[in-house]
């Protein structure tokens, strides 16, 4: 499906409003003028005068109106020291290319599983993520992230990699660190979005760091793996390239979503985290389903386990 952005004033959107009125759509997007959808076309105006055009005659009807832009390369930040694979440091302009990245959630949660999502932005599609308030999922509320996500998910291409807490508790019991579990799932995401847009190759593919890039394909030996040529590796990567900030607010709303569905199961609502407040919740589990309910929600190797089970113990005598 093809995407197209335009600048337009005002006056022109309003125009094209007009011009849509009998396929406008009563769709609340987050700072959008209006949404309005043709046979082989999704077009939507935000307040800052950009226009996305989304489908297979995205061209066509956004030619009626004018050209496409493209977005400007991104500053790198100051305050980011850029750690890369066999290439050396993050190549200049980076944060305006054509480029996967990706991003993982729940690692340091004691409910709920890992999520790891890998997505591909074209550098025409950075101003309207721009628009959007794509940013580091940390930096946002879980409302925020909801909404973002509803719009990117189908502007984006990307791929989910859910690593559930049975499974988790499974590989971790058998030796296997949570570095390599990440490792395993960011290369699946990254696969599979590399096969979602073929024949087209990004220009480069950013992982949001969490081990040194010689551990990473260490971990990789024996998988299938993707090639290290235009592959870099960064802390704080979100700030670096938007692919990997829209990376992290789908993989949250994806947690998100896992965390409701948990909570549906206990019965109560689940909190977020490694806190006292998952101790007592994972005590209150325990209470009213028995110990051996643990293993489908939380991560039994962190200490919350035993603390959880001291409360239950206080509570019992």
């Amino acid at each position: 499906m093809g995407n197209v952005v335009l600048n337009l004033e005002m006056a022109k959107i309003n125009e094209m409003k007009n011009y849509y009125t009998k396929q406008l759509l009563d769709k609340n997007i987050p700072g959008s003028v209006f949404a309005a959808k043709t046979p082989a076309c999704m077009i939507t105006a935000y307040k800052s005068g950009k226009v996305l055009f989304q489908g297979n005659d995205s061209e066509s009807e956004a030619g009626k109106w004018g050209s496409s832009a493209v977005g400007a390369p991104s500053k790198k930040p100051s305050a980011v020291k850029a750690k890369a694979g066999a290439k050396g440091d993050l190549p200049p302009g980076i944060g305006g290319m054509s480029a996967i990245g990706s991003d993982e959630v729940g690692t340091g949660d004691f409910f709920g599983p890992i999520t790891v999502v890998a997505a591909y932005v074209r550098k025409e599609d950075i101003p309207l993520l721009k628009e959007l308030g794509v940013r580091d999922s940390k930096d946002l509320n879980d409302e925020k992230i909801i909404s973002i996500a509803k719009v990117i998910k189908d502007v984006v291409p990307f791929s989910l990699m859910t690593l559930k807490n049975e499974k988790y508790n499974q590989v971790q019991r058998s030796g296997m660190s949570q570095g390599k579990m990440k490792a395993l799932l960011h290369n699946q995401a990254i696969l599979k979005v590399l096969e979602k847009i073929s024949p087209v190759k990004p220009e480069a593919i950013l992982i949001d760091q969490f081990v040194q890039p010689s551990t990473y394909f260490q971990h990789l030996k024996g998988q299938k793996a993707i090639a290290n040529k235009d592959v870099y590796f960064s802390t704080k990567a979100e700030g670096i390239h938007l692919a990997v900030a829209a990376a992290s607010i789908l993989a949250r709303y994806a947690f998100i979503q896992y965390i409701d569905k948990l909570s549906e199961a206990a019965g109560f609502k689940i909190p977020k985290g490694a806190g006292a407040q998952v101790d007592v919740a994972a005590a209150k589990l325990i209470l009213s389903k028995g110990r051996d309910s643990l293993p489908s929600f939380v991560k039994l190797h962190f200490a919350n386990t035993d603390k959880a089970m001291a409360i239950v113990n206080k509570k019992r005598n």
